[in-house]
């Protein structure tokens, strides 16, 4: 054939492929030489060769003889599904036009401009949060698949997102996912969950199990999404590299897709040789030393990640998407009777830490204290129902001290423990709270006979209503129902005991109040999330309001405990600070300034508000995990509370002093070096144009879908609305769509 006729849209046919190839794009790259993008049109296989003119000639353009002798109706479907075939071609943002989005111009910039333009796709998307990199995700499997080049679909993410995913591409575009799990694998019998089911969302802690890692290198995908990438972390210590089992989860699932895609808010941490073993998942030796990363970086070239920041995210008409962040500390002092309370608390704690140090228990020990003290420093009712659920427990290994000997946390680290969805989360506390030193029968004895007496020194903090932190909130409340009439309030807490317990305080000083756990199904948290939107004054949530929860139409938060890992806090504030909020945003945090954990969380909010000031920007709250460069904040108040370290050790430690290079080190966390910041308004408006005047119009859709499926055979009745209820399916679309 000759060159000329090589034009996108035609099938050609020769004895390089088993069957004809569809030519999506052509490039003549010198003369003689031309580059052809396809797909095989059976099977869908991607087509990537170099073909000179020689080969040419052994190449023929697939003829379709046709004498349009058929009847006139089967002619006109017959052109319109090919017309429908090929929309994508004619339509540049086919998957906008098929889907319930607005896409914002980074995200449109993102997607057409940069993944989509990719033939094998190998990209990390690393915008600030908030950017709706789900809705970027979702825009680029469903363009995959509208051109044909995906079946199999594999979303990875932390444990506690996997809903959200779910939620989101079913809500937006119209695709079901399954979760994989414990439970559905066990559930298939001799079957693969990862080659009988074509789209999967799975969490990132299950996926790297060693059974599941080798199931998933059995198996082969079209596209892999992973979330929260940065996760898979590996690490270049001298001549050697760890590897982290999510790494070789990530090294699984390179090697077993087609196209891998990669999103991250926090993509570099300002080292460079772990990005660089972080890209290599990507690209494997795409920069084969650090130096080369660096030099690219240093020069804006590179073919693998795309970032932008919220300062550089505005709309069509060029307003800044985000509005800005207000965070306030409430503190207050405890009570007489509370820091009573507090004291013995604290003693206990550091009485069995201390008794754990000359076991093998440490590390559990750790755990079970850490979920003690966290009730201790959420409120004095959850402190009181975790005592006794812990007495309870410990009553119970009494009775028969040998044979029910003490448990095991069942988890490997802290962050398995955080990626866990809540519910699981909540249970495997329970099991903590129950966790034990005593070597014999009359330690036991003992520690009950000191726990009596917390449950009752809790009891009667609660029953006497001395609780100065409730005290506090309900005037912060009144404060801001004053200031806004309608006022919405968001309440956050981490204990589900907590959370009971506000709501009934709550109610009795005349509110409406929703509230959010993660004892609810996703479809029960998307009925109080509408009930708060529309009904409600207050919302009392959990963690699980920060996963797949949207409540933008709120901007008053407070935190009514702390979360022990700032992450979370960025999620809780991820929120309500997203796009669609109206109101610049104010986030109050609660804190007993004259406790352990409250002098460690009042040091690290003035340390934030000193960065924030040098900035000149409330973006340091994205990165809050990471203001202190290599140390786990938990950890420190673990060592603090148990008395491993001083109160004055692990505030000196905390001690930062933000100079210049400190700054720059902020910088790199935010991976600002990594930003571009040029998007080309006036190219996107144009796109949108053609793509507004070349789309298939729904009324269009809607008339071809109807005329086939009667003409097919196929019952069809309308509703109302333009609803219709397809009473009947011919067996001939039923067998397309089963072999299809």
């Amino acid at each position: 054939m000759k060159m000329s006729e090589l034009v996108e849209g035609v099938m050609i046919e020769g004895p390089k492929w088993p069957e004809p190839v569809e030519v999506k794009k052509t490039d003549r790259l010198t003369d003689g030489i031309v580059h052809v993008l396809g797909s095989l049109a059976q099977s869908s296989v991607h087509v990537d060769v170099i073909l000179t003119s020689e080969e040419l000639g052994d190449i023929g353009l697939r003829r379709i003889d046709c004498d349009f002798t058929s009847e006139p109706w089967k002619v006109f479907l017959g052109l319109e599904a090919i017309r429908y075939r090929f929309a994508a071609e004619y339509d540049p943002l086919l998957a906008m036009s098929t889907s319930k989005i607005e896409p914002l111009p980074h995200q449109i910039d993102a997607v057409y401009g940069h993944v989509l333009r990719i033939p094998r796709i190998r990209f990390l998307l690393a915008h600030d949060p908030g950017a709706g990199k789900t809705v970027m995700a979702g825009l680029i499997i469903k363009e995959l698949k509208l051109r044909h080049l995906v079946k199999k679909v594999l979303i990875v993410t932390p444990g506690h997102l996997k809903d959200q995913w779910k939620r989101e591409l079913k809500e937006k575009f119209g695709e079901t996912f399954v979760i994989a799990d414990r439970g559905t694998v066990n559930a298939l019998y001799g079957e693969s969950i990862w080659t009988k089911e074509a789209h999967l969302i799975t969490s990132m802690d299950f996926a790297r199990q060693d059974d599941i890692v080798a199931s998933i290198r059995s198996s082969q995908f079209d596209l892999v999404i992973v979330d929260e990438a940065h996760k898979m972390a590996a690490y270049k210590y001298g001549d050697s590299i760890t590897k982290t089992s999510r790494y070789k989860l990530g090294e699984a699932l390179s090697t077993h897709t087609e196209h891998l895609l990669f999103l991250t808010a926090t993509p570099h941490k300002g080292d460079n040789e772990n990005f660089r073993l972080f890209l290599d998942l990507l690209e494997p030796g795409f920069f084969a030393t650090s130096e080369m990363l660096e030099e690219s970086l240093r020069n804006g070239e590179n073919t693998l990640f795309l970032r932008q920041t919220k300062e550089d995210m505005k709309d069509f008409d060029g307003k800044p998407l985000f509005l800005r962040r207000h965070a306030y500390t409430l503190t207050y002092e405890l009570s007489d009777p509370e820091r009573e309370l507090y004291r013995e608390v604290s003693a206990y704690v550091r009485n069995q830490f201390g008794k754990a140090l000359s076991t093998d228990k440490k590390r559990n020990i750790g755990f079970a204290i850490m979920v003690l003290q966290r009730r201790l420093a959420s409120s004095s009712y959850a402190l009181w129902e975790s005592l006794k659920r812990r007495r309870k427990r410990l009553s119970k290994l009494a009775e028969d001290f040998d044979k029910s000997q003490r448990g095991s946390l069942g988890v490997e680290d802290i962050d398995e423990a955080e990626d866990m969805n809540e519910e699981e989360r909540w249970k495997r506390e329970e099991e903590w709270e129950a966790l034990s030193v005593a070597e014999n029968r009359e330690e036991l004895e003992k520690e009950l006979r000191t726990l009596d007496g917390l449950v009752a020194m809790a009891k009667s903090v609660v029953d006497g209503g001395s609780e100065i932190k409730l005290q506090k909130l309900k005037e912060s409340m009144e404060e801001m129902a004053s200031r806004e009439m309608d006022a919405k309030i968001l309440v956050f807490t981490e204990s589900r005991d907590t959370l009971q317990y506000l709501e009934r305080r709550i109610r009795s000083w005349g509110y409406d109040v929703s509230t959010i756990h993660g004892g609810m199904k996703l479809p029960e948290r998307i009925v109080a999330e509408g009930e708060f939107k529309n009904k409600s004054h207050v919302m009392i949530a959990t963690e699980a309001a920060g996963e797949g929860i949207n409540l933008q139409f709120c901007h008053l938060m407070v935190n009514y405990d702390i979360p022990w890992n700032p992450n979370r806090l960025e999620q809780r504030m991820g929120r309500i600070h997203r796009y669609g909020q109206k109101y610049e945003v104010h986030v109050y945090n609660m804190v007993a300034r004259d406790t352990i954990e409250g002098k460690i969380f009042q040091r690290l909010f003035e340390k934030l508000d000193e960065i924030r000031s040098k900035m000149g920007s409330d973006r340091v709250f994205d990165i809050m995990g990471n203001i202190y460069h290599k140390k786990d904040l938990a950890h420190l108040l673990v060592e603090a509370a148990t008395g491993a370290k001083t109160v004055d050790e692990a505030l000196d430690e905390m001690e930062i002093t933000v100079d210049d290079d400190y700054m720059k080190k902020i910088h790199e966390d935010l991976a600002d070096t990594l930003a571009t910041e040029h998007i080309d308004f006036v190219k996107l408006d144009d796109i949108r144009s053609v793509a507004r005047e070349n789309r298939l119009l729904p009324e269009y859709t809607s008339d071809f879908f109807l005329r086939a499926l009667t003409k097919a055979g196929g019952k069809v009745k309308e509703r109302q609305n333009g609803l219709y209820t397809v009473g009947s399916v011919p067996r001939s679309i039923r067998s397309v769509e089963a072999y299809g």
